[in-house]
């Protein structure tokens, strides 16, 4: 193995640690996330109130592409990303006011 390899060996071994911390810190935030969505729907299910706000969702959309645009994240992933995890939160609102 030569010294180049041997750099870029631990490069690449430095980074996947850095990966696999992210990787878990997302996982615990999106579980946090979820815990106060679940509450917002226990309350919207008290309270017969729809499963989804159309407008509080364009407006989440709209700030959190902002966010990615400052953290020079593609905000179309962003965007997606965003509406996959919205549109969980709406089903599982749905399946427990059911």
């Amino acid at each position: 193995m030569t010294d180049y390899s041997a750099l870029a060996a631990k490069l690449l071994k430095e980074h996947r640690s850095s990966i696999d911390r992210l990787d878990a810190i997302l996982i615990y935030t999106l579980a946090e996330r979820f815990k106060h969505t679940q509450a917002v729907g226990n309350l919207k299910r008290e309270n017969k109130l729809p499963a989804s706000d159309p407008v509080r969702e364009q407006t989440q959309i709209a700030r959190l592409e902002q966010l990615a645009l400052q953290a020079q994240l593609d905000p179309v992933f962003a965007k997606k990303f965003l509406r996959f995890v919205i549109d969980e939160v709406i089903q599982n609102h749905k399946r427990k006011a059911e």
